[in-house]
């Protein structure tokens, strides 16, 4: 063996003794092309100042803009994550009143969006690093495949107006729900009434509601829930699963956000 190869084999010995590879193939760079736009997160861990009421914390990318719910209100807005910062502007939010350890998650949530966190992927893994906390959240189709639209129990969260999207105590009382069986019938309340039907499932992702209830009468902020409901469960809407969220989007302008109920 010429003196070269040997000087070559005890170089690729040494390196090995340290714990290197002796390869011809360079390193592979960072993605610096990998973005969070276009999914859901949901918070797995936070190091520092805690969550108030536990969260967790979902975060929303999609079409420039980020939604955030950390256990009370939605906040979104637009949103720039250029050179690995995320950094927001006047984010609008839903007006629900928590009365729990809930009530200050808001103010926990903004703070960090507001602070210009720094964000890291790792694969279906996010990071974000602000001033006093760390958050590390994990893709929801990861953590939450999507629910199937027929056999599932739907309850109703967020309503859907022109305006908007709106979140109450009250909606959260009357706890109003929707099921879809495999031939096509509603069951469900409505708010106040119970209701029953029919949906015409597909094709792609619309959904044509055809439905009746009871008639009896609750008090006015009950009774607007549940017109409401009605409205958006009339005629064609358009159906979006994103793991055990429904968003119901009617032609008529309204619309309804529902999740799968815990079994």
């Amino acid at each position: 063996m010429s003196a070269t190869l040997l000087r070559l084999a005890a170089l690729c010995v040494l390196a090995t003794a340290t714990g290197t590879a002796c390869s011809s193939d360079s390193p592979k760079a960072p993605d610096d092309t990998a973005t969070p736009m276009g999914h859901t997160y949901i918070s797995t861990e936070v190091e520092g100042d805690p969550i108030p009421g536990g969260g967790p914390m979902t975060l929303t990318f999609a079409d420039g803009r980020v939604s955030a719910n950390s256990g009370c209100n939605t906040s979104t807005g637009a949103v720039d994550l250029s050179n690995q910062v995320l950094h927001t502007e006047s984010l609008a939010s839903t007006l629900m009143a928590c009365t729990d350890d809930r009530v200050t998650a808001d103010r926990w949530q903004n703070s960090l969006l507001e602070s210009d966190p720094t964000w890291r992927l790792d694969g279906d893994k996010l990071t974000l690093t602000g001033e006093a906390v760390t958050v590390h959240l994990t893709d929801k189709e990861i953590l939450i495949p999507d629910k199937p639209l027929t056999g599932t129990t739907w309850v109703v969260t967020t309503l859907i107006t022109e305006q908007g999207q709106v979140r109450s105590t009250t909606l959260d009382k009357v706890n109003a729900t929707l099921t879809i069986g495999e031939g096509g019938t509603v069951n469900g309340m409505a708010g106040c009434n119970r209701m029953t039907g029919t949906a015409g499932v597909g094709p792609g992702d619309a959904v044509n509601f055809a439905v009746a209830t009871t008639k009896m009468m609750c008090p006015p902020d009950v009774m607007e829930i549940e017109s409401h409901v009605l409205r958006a469960l009339d005629g064609r809407t358009t159906a979006t699963i994103d793991g055990d969220s429904l968003t119901l989007r009617n032609d008529n302008g309204t619309g309804l956000i529902l999740h799968a109920q815990s079994q």
